[in-house]
């Protein structure tokens, strides 16, 4: 049986990731947070998986010292401080999408320090769930303003399919991106679910290049948003 650490385990993918591979008969997954990362770096794993970096784009904006510490710092004090023999980066399309960002930079530096011959980088698009506290689909929902283009193609897929899709390719290697096929815009989706939203700033796609042939439909979110609506 693998043993199979989640550094993130608390957070709002490596929470989910944790428990399927918790479930799935073939590996000890064991849990990484703040509280138990000193103790848990003395361990040895077979796989270790880092879901820990920041997912805000615009705190990464205002806060780029803050950001770099938690993404690259972060990521190199996991590559060369821990023992294991295959790493799992989980990092975003914006890493490819958005270099004229901080955010988008920093997931790209984190990357490249990743060896793609021995390990897996996984790029995620945009992930919802029930438990989603942030994101284009929330501000949508509340009617709020949305700081990028409506014509903005997003691959929504969902988090339960993500971290399935993680469980069952650990033996993958070099750099993978995973999201929904045929991504949808903004627009699109606000239409859909009757939002007032107003769209402010640039295009901004984020889309999976060369999806694989089991990657959901991105359009399987507007069934996920119809519980939403009044």
């Amino acid at each position: 049986m693998q043993t199979v650490g989640v550094v993130g385990a608390n957070g709002f993918l490596g929470s989910a990731l944790f428990r399927v591979l918790s479930t799935s008969g073939t590996h000890q997954a064991i849990p990484i947070t703040r509280d138990t990362y000193v103790e848990k770096q003395k361990q040895s794993f077979d796989v270790l998986i880092n879901c820990a970096m920041p997912s805000a784009r615009f705190w990464a904006k205002n806060n780029p010292d803050k950001d770099f510490k938690e993404t690259v710092e972060k990521t190199a004090n996991l590559l060369y401080g821990w023992q294991y023999k295959k790493f799992v980066q989980i990092s975003t399309v914006s890493a490819r999408c958005q270099l004229d960002t901080v955010y988008g930079r920093h997931k790209a530096a984190a990357e490249k320090l990743c060896d793609l011959e021995k390990h897996l980088v996984v790029r995620l698009g945009a992930v919802y769930d029930q438990e989603m506290k942030k994101g284009v689909l929330i501000d949508m929902m509340e009617n709020k303003t949305v700081f990028v283009d409506g014509q903005s193609r997003y691959c929504f897929a969902s988090r339960d399919f993500i971290v399935h899709w993680i469980a069952s390719h650990l033996d993958c290697t070099g750099l993978i991106e995973i999201g929904g096929r045929n991504a949808m815009t903004l627009k699109e989706v606000a239409q859909h679910i009757g939002s007032t939203s107003i769209f402010e700033g640039v295009v901004d796609h984020q889309e999976v290049q060369n999806p694989e042939s089991d990657l959901p439909e991105a359009s399987e979110v507007l069934t996920f948003l119809d519980q939403f609506k009044k």
